[in-house]
C-alpha cells in the first residue's frame, strides 16, 4: 500500500501566519487531488506547547532565524507557531481534511523540537508514525508538504532510513529557505539518499 503524506499544511505555514512559508497555500491543490486518488492518507501537525523551548520568544537575546542550543541539539529559533489549540494549528481550511485517515501529531514536548514526522529532532521519541504504517502495511510513501528544507526533508530522510521507499512531490512542497538554495539543497540531499523526487504527477 503507499501512502500519501502530507506534512504541516496548517495556517500558521499558509501566508499571513506565523511562520508564513512563500507559496505554502500554492500546494494545497495538489494535495486535494492526491487526497482523492490516494489508498490511504496521513498528515503531520506541528503540535507545540506555548512554552515550546524552540520558540525565540522563550529565550532573552534570541532572535527568530538564529541558532542556539536547546537540551544538546542545535535549534534554529522560530516564532511562535502552531500552538496547540489555536487556529494556527489547525489545517488549512482549502485542505480536504475529511479525506485524512490519519493524524500525526509532532512537537508537543515543550524541550525539543520535532521536524521530521517519525522523531524528534533527536530520535529520543518516536511520533507513532511508524508503528502505524507498519499496522497498515505500507509499502512505500509519497511526500508532500511544508517546508522542503525542514520538515519535508526531515521526514523524507528518516522514512528512507525505515526502510520505506519514498518519493517527493516536489511541485507539492515548498521552503522556507532562510538562505538562497535552502530548498534545492534539501531536493539534492533527498535525491542522494535514496528518494525519487518527481513533479506534479501522483501516478
Amino acid at each position: 500500500m503507499n501512502v500519501l503524506l502530507l506534512i504541516d499544511l496548517q495556517n500558521d505555514f499558509m501566508p499571513g501566519g506565523a511562520l508564513a512559508v512563500a507559496g505554502g497555500d500554492q500546494v494545497i491543490p495538489l494535495a486535494n487531488f492526491g487526497i482523492e486518488v490516494a489508498e490511504l492518507v496521513v498528515a503531520t501537525q506541528d503540535w507545540h506547547p506555548s512554552d515550546h523551548g524552540s520558540f525565540a520568544s522563550q529565550h532573552a537575546g534570541v532572535k527568530v532565524g538564529e541558532s542556539f542550543m536547546l537540551d544538546g541539539l542545535t535549534q534554529t529559533a522560530w516564532p511562535d507557531h502552531c500552538v496547540q489549540a489555536t487556529a494556527g494549528a489547525e489545517f488549512s481550511s482549502k485542505l480536504n481534511v475529511a479525506r485524512i485517515d490519519k493524524v500525526i501529531r509532532k512537537g508537543t514536548h515543550p524541550t525539543i523540537d520535532s521536524y521530521s514526522g517519525f522523531f524528534d529532532n533527536g530520535h529520543r521519541q518516536a511520533t507513532g508514525l511508524h508503528d502505524y504504517l507498519k499496522e497498515i502495511g505500507a509499502t512505500g510513501l509519497s511526500v508532500l508538504g511544508l517546508a522542503t528544507d525542514y520538515c519535508v526533508k526531515f521526514t523524507v530522510l528518516d522514512a528512507l532510513s525505515l526502510g520505506y521507499p519514498t518519493r517527493v512531490i516536489a511541485d507539492g512542497c515548498r521552503g522556507v529557505e532562510w538562505n538562497v538554495g535552502d530548498t534545492a539543497s534539501a531536493i539534492e540531499e533527498m535525491r542522494l539518499a535514496g528518494a525519487e523526487i518527481i513533479g506534479g504527477s501522483l501516478a
